[in-house]
């Protein structure tokens, strides 16, 4: 027997010893037990965490078994991106959301629009969790709610059910993994630890967090970026597994960026504990000057043994210190192998490029130590995808011997290859063909097994918004609605279109109609204005 009617037959057993519930339909109470899935955060995140840990041995088996996701900064626009997903590929399977500090700072802080420095409220985080599952599991309320009706028409037309039935029981959700942003903790351990608490309560799987210092965090392709010793971000990373299994999510996922390729700067100066030891390596790696006689230091000078021998470390006025240049790459390699070593799962290493042999190097290294290190990269809207991939064919062209006299020199010319006439010429041709493949590549070649775009739905508000306004207030009026939004809509086949019923407007008549029966005042009737669509 199918499981729908299995539960149903369940529930009307419950009720037959329940006089007094005698009003209670059991196939209403089958059907939002079905809408309402996932009763809480913790459930979201024990489901999601079961599929991302599928999804990564996956990858480890066939590297084409890599997974995607979108930045998303409200529920309504997660909801939007998995109700396309679904409809365009029929499953919802590999695809995540993910959750951007940058956007929560931009566009959730009560403050107002603010910088990504860890300066807005931390509760917008786990706040914005909750809200977007809210939305993903309204999505699967509202398709539910249409299979419903589908089923009450089949059987009052004396049709056979048995394949509506079916795809009820198989149903897939709109729930989905998701990447959630902590920066950098939000301040010590005890205060990562807290809000690792409430994240994973609202339901993230996955909890992303990066080893700068949190209270002078600044943006992954910004400037001024410090950095902490290992062993503060390690006990970060042990801060967020204790909540994880606190919560009884033990296949809880942490993903550990390191911003070291792009951050010349450190707080502090550990304190090694035997030659070669973590805190060692870290200070091999400052800007450091021999002292051969102490009457060289001045009031208030720090020294330091570096390999033998007396050093002052490069301080500047603020009072941090600097790393010695072309040293990304090897703390790169060494923070990640720490990260793996002390708990982490997956690897994050923010560059200044997308260039799958740059990012191929480091894990590489990596994989020299760790075989198992995998990456989630960041396909970030800060780099100029256009103007990096023609520099690169420009590059690699130039390296082989090909004609470039057509194309302006890159290193003579700065952006010139943005130029428009480019767009159709062969170097454009072939440069989009590289963006178009850049996350397979990456996948097959630089061991990345997620692929996010951290602030999409933050540019492709602003551009939609620019278009309808351009024309709405220009010479087009109401042309510019109907044509470019809603007569696009209705072709697209957007369930927007029929906003009522995508806000729960008919989910709450069919509740009216469970509670009081036909007397229910209900606003789908024939005058409600959806029936056009």
């Amino acid at each position: 027997m199918a499981e729908y009617l299995k539960e149903i037959e369940e529930v009307t057993a419950l009720l037959k010893h329940k006089d007094e519930w005698r009003a209670i339909n059991p196939e209403y109470t089958v059907r939002m037990r079905r809408q309402n899935r996932f009763r809480n955060g913790l459930e979201i995140a024990q489901y999601t965490a079961d599929i991302m840990r599928r999804d990564m041995a996956a990858y480890d088996a066939d590297s084409s078994k890599y997974t995607q996701s979108l930045g998303c900064w409200h529920g309504y626009i997660a909801q939007q991106v998995m109700m396309s997903i679904k409809k365009h590929r029929q499953t919802t399977d590999r695809n995540y959301i993910y959750l951007s500090g940058w956007m929560v700072a931009a566009l959730r802080s009560k403050f107002g629009p603010l910088p990504d420095q860890s300066m807005h409220e931390k509760t917008t985080v786990p706040d914005l969790i909750e809200e977007i599952y809210t939305f993903l599991r309204q999505a699967d309320a509202r398709e539910l709610r249409h299979i419903f009706v589908e089923l009450d028409e089949a059987r009052a037309a004396g049709k056979n059910t048995d394949e509506i039935i079916a795809r009820i029981d198989n149903y897939e959700t709109h729930v989905v993994p998701m990447i959630a942003d902590i920066d950098a903790g939000f301040g010590n351990e005890e205060a990562t630890y807290l809000l690792a608490k409430r994240m994973i309560e609202a339901g993230a799987c996955a909890i992303q967090i990066e080893n700068q210092v949190s209270d002078a965090k600044q943006c992954g392709h910004q400037a001024g970026k410090v950095t902490v010793p290992h062993e503060d971000f390690v006990s970060k990373i042990n801060a967020v597994r204790y909540a994880f299994l606190e919560l009884g999510i033990e296949n809880g996922i942490i993903v550990a960026r390191t911003d070291s390729l792009g951050a010349g700067l450190t707080q502090k100066i550990p304190v090694p504990q035997k030659p070669g030891d973590l805190g060692q390596k870290y200070l091999d790696f400052l800007e450091a000057e021999p002292v051969s006689d102490v009457s060289q230091l001045r009031d208030g000078d720090v020294t330091i043994h570096q390999n033998g021998k007396l050093a002052r470390p490069k301080r500047l006025d603020n009072g941090l210190y600097a790393f010695r240049e072309n040293t990304g790459f090897d703390r790169v390699v060494l923070d990640c192998i720490t990260s793996l070593e002390h708990g982490a799962d997956l690897l994050w290493i923010e560059t200044e490029r997308p260039h799958v042999g740059q990012i191929a190097e480091m894990v590489d290294a990596i994989r020299k130590v760790r075989p198992e290190a995998k990456l989630v990269y960041n396909n970030s809207p800060s780099f100029n995808w256009t103007l990096k991939f023609r520099e690169q064919v420009y590059a690699d062209w130039k390296a082989e011997g090909k004609d470039v006299s057509a194309y302006p020199d890159p290193a003579k010319v700065d952006k010139g290859l943005m130029d428009a006439k480019f767009d159709d010429s062969e170097l454009g041709i072939e440069a989009d063909r590289q963006v178009q493949s850049f996350q397979k590549d990456a996948a097959r070649e630089a061991g990345i097994f997620h692929h996010l775009i951290t602030l999409p739905t933050y540019h492709t508000a602003a551009l939609s918004t620019d278009v309808l306004a351009e024309g709405y207030f220009g010479d087009k009026g109401m042309l510019a609605y109907v044509r470019d939004v809603q007569r696009a809509e209705i072709r697209r086949g957007l369930a927007a279109v029929k906003h009522q019923d995508l806000a729960g407007s008919n989910i709450g008549d069919d509740h009216k109609e469970y509670f009081l029966g036909e007397k229910a005042l209900l606003a789908g009737g024939t005058a409600n204005t959806m029936n056009q669509f």
